[in-house]
């Protein structure tokens, strides 16, 4: 059966042996390229020809196409259906990130917006999951609401009432999802909102929206893309010609998306370095990643330890309790031994 690729949509793609044509031609490019392990080298082939599709979650890819200020109605579409209510961005607003350096290292990209009413979104992608991901995601919520206040304090000064404070989001996209999400494998969109458990009705602004997409993918296997969510999510987490292929059936309006990222080929020497970074980040996490998870181990074998060793003081103590046991027993023993041999002695 013939290898399905997107060449049936982006027919204007170069075939492996022109692009690696293109490379020998270039004693810049093949530098960059030759840096590169075999694996590497082919994943970066097939990313170029079409055999399979991009990494959406990398930083220059992702804010490449969801760039508010190239195209604002992309980025909309995407809040409106992981949101789950009607948006429209004002402005893009810098980042002035106060994680620190080790939470840094599991961000790959983040854009932070402005929305029409006032609400500020902040859209990140994280190809490993944090650890303590509860604490750490109210502490950046906190610090939105916070800029928000300090910001609109400063602006109005007099005029300042705390209904001028609006909603803030933090939406996460997992490309590997952390382990608490992986207790509900069936779930990939999770809304979170402060409530009280009286039903008092009471908005505290704050809104968390996480997105595992490999949980998602393991969940629609082998089934259709009917929504613009199940589209959204494909894109972003999907690079098998075969299930890009039918979202760009499904849903065209994708495939303009996608060229923008082929537009990125056309400079080599950039798409190459891109690559590289990439690669260079993937490293990082995967480092970041192991190191957690020796964390882990380490945790579970000291807590398996401390019970091995509580078990054995208890050991110890019953040990302990049936010596000092035996003990009684033999000497009640010996009592019943000598009063036998008194009773024979004295017998008629």
């Amino acid at each position: 059966m013939k290898e399905k690729t997107l060449r049936s949509i982006f027919s204007h793609l170069p075939t492996e042996q022109e692009l690696l044509g293109r490379i020998e031609e270039r004693e810049d490019l093949r530098e960059i390229f030759d840096t590169w392990t075999d694996e590497q080298q082919q994943e970066y082939l097939d990313r170029c020809t079409g055999k399979k599709g991009f990494n959406i979650l990398y930083d220059a890819y992702f804010k490449e196409v969801m760039n508010p200020e190239y195209d604002s109605s992309r980025l909309e579409s995407l809040l409106e259906v992981v949101i789950g209510e009607r948006v429209r961005i004002l402005k893009l607003l810098p980042n002035d990130s106060v994680r620190l350096e080790d939470e840094n290292t599991l961000l790959v990209t983040d854009i932070i917006v402005e929305l029409a009413d006032g609400s500020i979104a902040n859209v990140e992608v994280q190809k490993i999951g944090y650890r303590f991901t509860g604490p750490c995601y109210s502490c950046y919520l906190a610090d939105m609401m916070l800029r928000q206040y300090k910001r609109i304090r400063a602006r109005k000064k007099k005029g300042f009432s705390y209904g001028d404070i609006k909603k803030v989001y933090l939406i996460v996209l997992y490309e590997t999802s952390p382990r608490a999400l992986r207790t509900m494998p069936d779930t990939y969109l999770h809304r979170s909102r402060h409530v009280f458990d009286t039903g008092l009705d009471m908005d505290l602004l704050q809104r968390c929206v996480l997105v595992p997409l490999d949980i998602f993918k393991e969940t629609m296997q082998n089934k259709p893309i009917r929504t613009l969510l199940e589209a959204w999510l494909t894109f972003l987490g999907e690079d098998s010609p075969q299930r890009l292929t039918e979202l760009f059936k499904a849903f065209p309006q994708f495939i303009a998306m996608y060229e923008t990222l082929y537009g990125m080929n056309k400079d080599m020497v950039s798409a190459m370095g891109f690559f590289s970074e990439e690669l260079r980040i993937m490293d990082r996490n995967t480092v970041k990643y192991m190191i957690d998870e020796m964390d882990d181990e380490i945790k579970r074998l000291e807590e398996v330890k401390n019970q091995l060793e509580g078990e054995k003081l208890q050991w110890e103590s019953e040990r302990a309790q049936l010596e000092a046991q035996s003990i009684q027993y033999q000497t009640q023993i010996a009592e019943l031994l000598a009063e036998v041999q008194r009773l024979k002695v004295n017998q008629p």
